[in-house]
């Protein structure tokens, strides 16, 4: 029997609505940029598996790390002991990190690196005897889907049911060239008449959104204006760190840091779930006390897992390897290049690229789960594509690793698929 057809008694899929939805395909392999199914098909993983397997998938120089750390320490509860990989990393991180964050803290995925650095920002206030309750946030913003996370997002297909339960927050628009001073103020006056704890933003590119880019001098501005007012700035690098927007992080672009990082996704190369929530030593010295209620009391089960860590560190250590460097490059070319061709195509609203990071807003309305939606997702998988168009946005995110002909083949598709809308 096919694994479609057992999967389909007893498992419940993400972001799927079980009584419409093809059946999931059954991948048996992964390697470099390529999947396959149990057929034998072949796919091009276009979005590298949610942003997550960057270095390709199966990357020798990361599970042999793993391999390694599992034959010397597996696994050990994180509170009240520590190991060498998880050391390590945190020292490996603050060379590359922007230079004002100081102290990491280990979840284990990206909902729960942004739980924490929301909850960190409220217990700051809290423990200097300040109540704080309002959270900035852009519109259309994604931060993941537990309860704080999702109270910062803005996409009403994920929250809807639950709008009466969440955080209070304040969305403002991203600021652009044309409207980074209208923004500013409408932060200045959100920040006088409420009493604010914290910004968290996508830094320069918005993924679930659809991929949108906005200005990091307007972002800068922002960050000074809260940090200005006490305002705990978070940024949310799980989509953009680690090489995607063409440097380390996307913070590096801004005059501006962040007060907290937070991190996963590319950080094990989707090989180990494991999350990080970094920020400012300032931050962390508010938890200290005689009163034991001012620590952190959060804690994951699986926080610092060796595995993870040991992922990460092999991650690191390729993300600053000449081999990954000249491929990041490459991509990021043709990126340019294919924008170039394709932006005047009477099809093509706007076509944009940063990094390895390609997006192309079709000139057609699209529901971002509708007919339209699917048929392109499944006339990419004909084509041996794995690609997943937000809305009307189709975007490339591909694995550092994947090779000329595999990009010029997604190209083409993409051409294709303007035929069809």
């Amino acid at each position: 029997m096919k694994l479609q057809d057992r999967d389909k008694n007893h498992i419940w899929h993400p972001l799927t609505q079980h009584r419409t939805a093809q059946p999931p395909i059954g991948i048996v392999k992964a390697k470099g940029a390529l999947l396959w199914d149990e057929e034998g098909n072949e796919y091009i993983d276009g979005i590298a598996s949610w942003y997550t397997a960057m270095y390709g998938h199966g990357h020798p120089t990361i599970t042999k790390a793993i391999t390694q750390q599992m034959e010397t320490l597996d696994f050990v509860m994180f509170s009240g002991l520590t190991h060498e990989p998880a050391v390590r990393l945190s020292e490996k991180l603050m060379e590359v990190l922007p230079a004002n964050q100081q102290k990491i803290f280990f979840n284990d995925n990206g909902s729960t690196a942004v739980e924490a650095a929301i909850k960190m920002a409220l217990q700051y206030h809290h423990n200097a005897g300040e109540k704080r309750d309002t959270i900035i946030a852009f519109e259309n913003g994604f931060h993941g889907d537990t309860f704080g996370a999702m109270s910062a997002s803005g996409l009403s297909a994920y929250n809807g049911p639950f709008e009466d339960f969440l955080l209070k927050v304040i969305r403002i628009p991203v600021p652009q060239e044309k409207n980074s001073e209208g923004v500013l103020e409408l932060l200045k006056n959100s920040i006088e008449a409420n009493k604010c704890a914290a910004f968290i933003f996508e830094p320069l590119v918005q993924g679930a959104a659809g991929m949108k880019f906005h200005s990091a001098a307007g972002l800068s501005a922002l960050i000074e204006s809260c940090q200005q007012n006490d305002v705990i700035c978070i940024a949310d690098e799980i989509m953009t760190g680690f090489g995607k927007t063409g440097k380390t992080f996307a913070s590096h672009y801004l005059t501006h840091q962040p007060d907290i990082i937070c991190l996963s996704k590319a950080l094990t190369a989707g090989m180990f779930p494991l999350s990080i929530t970094s920020c400012t030593q300032q931050i962390f010295d508010r938890f200290l006390s005689t009163e034991t209620h001012k620590g952190f009391f959060h804690a994951h089960t699986f926080s610092a897992h060796p595995l993870g860590c040991a992922a990460a560190l092999a991650g690191l250590k390729l993300l600053q390897s000449d081999e990954i460097i000249k491929q990041q490059k490459l991509i990021a070319n043709a990126h340019e290049n294919f924008v170039q061709k394709i932006a005047k195509h009477p099809k093509v609203h706007e076509a944009r690229c940063k990094g390895v990071i390609l997006a192309i807003d079709l000139a057609v309305e699209m529901e971002r789960y509708g007919n339209l939606r699917d048929r392109l997702y499944q006339y990419f998988l004909e084509q041996g594509i794995l690609l997943r168009p937000l809305g009307n946005t189709i975007y490339v995110l591909p694995p550092y690793v994947i090779s000329e002909d595999q990009l010029q083949k997604m190209y083409d598709s993409i051409e294709g698929a303007l035929a069809i809308v």
